[in-house]
């Protein structure tokens, strides 16, 4: 829970009462519940697929000083589930976009910008002048930074990841529960989890989970019901089923153990082995062939082999003309498909999978094949722009 708030200097306006008249009259909430709520300062890590739920139900609920940390911007690819954004947004800073939007659902909300990364230089000065703190990340470098700093500051993080028709939410890093850390002590190897750009999520999910950090963070806020401390909520979208596990307290984590080693901000790409893995990623030594350079072989007739390592359901999507489909988990199992006395070329959807197959391909003997550099989206930007993007 968060320090108790005291309503002696805040008021309602009548306009305010009028608003949040639903919420005045459930005794649970009340004036004092209000008023709280009011007072509150809450930080929301990122204005994506979560972010946009959180702020649009805090922001109408009434939280008086809301903060977001974001330095993206909007793109056509975002509208499908970071519903804060408009197609008139894209292009805009996300951060400009969604304060449009909260501002029209609530005057009455302070909006605080932080155009920024969050990294281990500014996260602790961002966090000290927040009351609680929610992750609406989608990578393991970022929550685990979300995590270490919420527990140094004393904020509570509310927790929230979605993958696909999956989600998860949680209340880490309170003074009586679990903090990230104390389920999951390791991130998981680079690259053996997708991210939502590559493996997809299902437009409303980010809606659902978003919408559980809301509402625990309310909860938090007004000191009602019994928060999610403790406790991981499984989501399954596409069986409609919630599973909840218990958890409990590591009395040997580092971050919030009895006797804690992490007392200051680490590097977290380091830790998750993301700068390693682009060190070690097969792109490093792979021969590339630019699609302006595919495109010429394609004019002059030069002959070779055209390899789409995508999945059957992304070559439904597009396809480069001539292009012969074999994904990249059945490239095993199908190189005998492949002549290796001709030139091949390798392609997916930005270069990284195919880089993959062409490192594999490469140590079973394959020598005249490259990687296409920027894969099917780079050719529909330098070659041939009626190619859809995804």
């Amino acid at each position: 829970m968060i320090e108790t708030l005291t309503a002696e200097a805040v008021t309602l306006s009548k306009d305010e009462v009028l608003r949040y008249s639903r919420h005045l009259i459930m005794p649970e909430v009340g004036m004092e519940g209000q008023l709280k709520l009011k007072q509150a300062k809450v930080l929301l890590i990122g204005a994506g697929g979560l972010g946009s739920p959180l702020a649009l139900y805090l922001a109408a609920a009434g939280v008086g000083r809301m903060g977001m940390v974001d330095f993206d911007v909007v793109d056509f690819t975002n509208l499908q589930r970071q519903i804060v954004h408009g197609t008139s947004d894209v292009g805009r800073p996300k951060l400009d976009s969604a304060a449009d939007t909260i501002r029209e659902i609530n005057p009455y909300v302070e909006l605080v910008p932080h155009h920024a990364r969050l990294s281990s230089e500014n996260a602790l000065d961002i966090f000290a002048d927040y009351d609680i703190v929610a992750d609406g990340t989608d990578n393991f470098a970022t929550r685990y930074l979300v995590n270490d700093a919420c527990v140094l500051t004393g904020k509570p993080n509310v927790y929230g990841s979605i993958f696909r028709f999956e989600g998860q939410a949680s209340v880490f890093a309170t003074r009586e529960g679990p903090c990230y850390r104390c389920l999951y002590p390791e991130p998981p190897p680079p690259g053996l989890v997708p991210s939502c750009a590559e493996g997809g999520v299902l437009g409303v999910l980010p809606g659902i989970v978003g919408c559980i950090q809301a509402l625990e963070t309310i909860k938090l806020i007004i000191g009602k019901g019994e928060p999610l401390i403790g406790r991981l909520l499984l989501f399954d979208a596409l069986q409609l089923r919630f599973r909840e596990l218990r958890l409990r307290k590591n009395p040997d984590c580092p971050a919030c153990g009895t006797h804690p080693t992490i007392d200051h901000l680490i590097d977290y790409d380091e830790f998750c082995g993301i700068r390693g893995q682009e060190a070690a990623e097969p792109m490093n030594g792979v021969p590339e062939i630019t699609p302006i350079e595919l495109k010429r072989m394609m004019d002059e007739g030069a002959p070779f082999q055209l390899v789409d390592v995508r999945e059957p359901h992304e070559f439904d999507i597009c396809r480069i003309p001539g292009s012969v489909l074999i994904p990249l988990g059945e490239v095993p199992a199908r190189m005998n498909e492949l002549d290796s006395a001709e030139e091949i070329v390798v392609h997916c959807r930005s270069g990284m999978r195919s880089a993959k197959a062409v490192a594999f391909l490469r140590q079973s003997g394959f020598g005249r094949i490259h990687n296409l550099k920027g894969g099917i989206l780079a050719w529909s930007d330098q070659v041939d722009p009626s190619v859809p993007k995804y």
